[in-house]
């Protein structure tokens, strides 16, 4: 909110939560009972568009917040090089709620007019009476109320929640108080009451009005330049006719310049517009190399994933997935469908999803276009090999220094923990890391100091051979009820500490470290067992009975900067180990792979985490 709140600030729906679109069900049932009554016949063409127009707003919202999200991450056009934080996201979490505003609107408008029900599709004078009352009315308004809210009483109780955002998303655009968005629409409707009242208005011609703001207020607050040099060169004097993402930005960031809406003019007229706007866009557009010292490999997990990626929806993003969700994200079923199709047909390397910074050193999290049950597919095995070999090269080429597996990327079953590029690559310079050094020195510390037994469902993974021997080597008695593991365990361990390794299925302890663990075996854990994973997917919540701890993870340092997504099912600002293990290995400087059967020593892992700032979940 702003930052003495003033009248009107809060939308009438704000305490309906995600249930606020309930309010759009008189229009809903108004429509449902005209098809009843009258049939499709008994629907006029501008009652038809009100519904579809909000959806058609709410996707082409959306398609703004991937991009700028996407190309901020990526490109070198950026315009304000700082981050933004979780909340910010929270802030502008409720980016639609103007949407719904005009939709009840313009509903109250078509049963108040009786003149809507016969507009016609589309007239041309209609659009162009519209165009002129922008240019002139609406922008010369816009700028001196807009100026108005920069007067520090309306600024303190109003404008300030839209200007908390100094790094703007092209949804930070519709990010006002109530108040500001009722002024807002009135000056909107002076080109739609307008061409009513002259009898040119038509429902296309107000639903295309609607887009245009739509689009330039997005563009406007994107955080990197997409308008070309070259289109001011053949037509100059555009530069007071539309604006640009950098000079709007000078407005979040400088406070007292640049007021216009869309048209810059009025800016040049009263003299407040910022003087190094022009050396700003050309800055912007020639872009800044910039390489990245760590990438984190990742992949898609289920499909819905896909609406939790950081270019996906923000406010998914920023809380840790759950495979539930919510009851309304199941209608986005075919559209995630559809993305996993497309990334399987036209997905050739990995893409950017995030951008980090932790002091100087730049981060990015790059992304195969792969599922979870693909990497189990015996005929994907080869093609994924070949987008994470891809990855891997393209890093070495741009010269980062450390390229980090997360997930299923350093499945031994699909490429040895990463060996096969090893060995493939002998020459890389850049460093292949699997994590499993801290990610043992994670799961070591979550276990109490006192324990004295401990239960390991698998010893067949390189991190479960890491902890069994560690704790044995503490003389901590590791039990297994699995031959095959047990017996791999066993001629690994020296002679002095065999003993405290057993197999038995019956002296069971309450302290388990598992891996894939199915239901049925959760069920023979005794009544009060606390399950630690050792790998990098949550477990499957069974018992009630029992305590689950977290995936090997810990809190990040305040320094890191640009995070407002949570990875996969972590709490915010919360890093898996395996990513955090690639930061280490860039800060510290170390010149060796760790993948294939070569670890990290967990003890070194660990200090160097805690010296740089990160933080234990748990403490043992």
């Amino acid at each position: 909110m702003a930052t003495r709140s003033g009248p009107l600030t809060e939308w009438p729906w704000h305490r309906l939560g995600n249930f606020k679109y309930v309010v759009l069900a008189p229009v809903v049932a108004h429509g449902v009972h005209r098809v009843m009554t009258k049939g499709w016949s008994g629907v006029d063409v501008f009652f038809s568009l009100i519904l579809p127009s909000l959806l058609l707003r709410m996707i082409h919202s959306q398609i703004w917040i991937s991009i700028s999200r996407y190309q901020t991450a990526r490109s070198n056009h950026r315009i304000v090089d700082r981050g933004i934080e979780f909340d910010q996201v929270d802030r502008e979490r409720g980016w639609d709620d103007q949407i719904i505003f005009n939709g009840l609107v313009f509903y109250v408008g078509y049963l108040a007019m009786p003149s809507a029900r016969r507009f016609p599709l589309w007239r041309t004078d209609g659009a162009v009476v519209t165009a002129l009352l922008h240019a002139g009315p609406v922008e010369f308004l816009y700028y001196w109320f807009h100026r108005a809210l920069h007067h520090r009483f309306l600024y303190s109780r109003y404008h300030s929640h839209h200007h908390a955002s100094i790094v703007t998303e092209p949804i930070t655009s519709v990010i006002h108080p109530f108040a500001e968005h009722v002024v807002y629409f009135i000056l909107f409707a002076i080109p739609i009451l307008s061409t009513i009242y002259v009898g040119n208005a038509s429902a296309l011609g107000i639903v295309a009005y609607i887009t245009f703001i739509d689009f330039m207020n997005n563009m406007g607050h994107c955080n990197f330049e997409l308008v070309p040099r070259w289109v001011f060169q053949i037509f100059p004097p555009l530069k007071y006719l539309m604006y640009t993402p950098s000079f709007h930005s000078l407005h979040h960031t400088q406070f007292r310049t640049n007021y216009s809406l869309f048209m810059p003019f009025y800016d040049y007229i009263y003299n407040t517009m910022d003087k190094s706007s022009d050396e700003l866009y050309e800055s912007s557009v020639k872009g800044t190399e910039e390489t990245p010292d760590l990438v984190h490999l990742t992949h898609m997990t289920s499909l819905q994933s896909a609406y939790h990626l950081r270019i996906g929806i923000a406010s998914i993003a920023s809380k840790p997935y759950n495979n539930g969700f919510a009851w309304y994200m199941w209608t986005l079923w075919p559209l995630a469908w559809l993305s996993m199709v497309l990334a399987w047909i036209y997905g050739s390397s990995a893409f950017v999803v995030e951008r980090t910074k932790l002091k100087r050193m730049q981060m990015q999290t790059w992304a195969i276009p792969r599922y979870n049950f693909q990497y189990g597919q015996l005929w994907e095995r080869e093609s994924i090999n070949d987008f994470i070999e891809k990855a891997i090269l393209d890093a070495d080429v741009r010269g980062v220094k450390v390229i980090s597996l997360g997930l299923l990327n350093q499945a031994k079953q699909l490429n040895g923990n990463g060996e096969l590029f090893r060995q493939k690559h002998p020459k890389l310079g850049v460093r292949i890391v699997d994590g499993s050094g801290l990610a043992t020195a994670v799961v070591l510390k979550s276990i109490p100091s006192d324990a004295k037994q401990v239960f390991l469902q698998t010893g067949t993974s390189k991190i479960a051979r890491a902890i069994a021997l560690a704790l044995c080597g503490r003389g901590v008695q590791v039990i297994m009820n699995e031959k095959e593991g047990y017996d791999m365990l066993k001629s690994q361990i020296p002679q002095h500490r065999a003993s405290y390794l057993k197999l038995s299925s019956s002296d069971i302890p309450q302290l388990w470290m598992v891996e894939n663990i199915d239901d049925n075996e959760q069920r023979m854990a005794p009544k009060g067992t606390v399950f630690i994973p050792i790998s990098q997917f949550p477990i499957k919540k069974v018992r009630k009975d029992c305590a689950y701890m977290s995936t090997p993870a810990m809190r990040i340092p305040e320094e890191i900067k640009n995070i407002h997504s949570c990875e996969n099912w972590l709490p915010r600002r919360v890093m898996s180990a395996w990513h955090i293990a690639g930061i280490l290995h860039a800060l510290e400087g170390w010149n060796m792979h760790e993948c294939g059967d070569d670890m990290m020593d967990a003890e070194k892992s660990w200090s160097a985490a805690i010296r740089h700032g990160f933080l234990p979940l748990t403490k043992a």
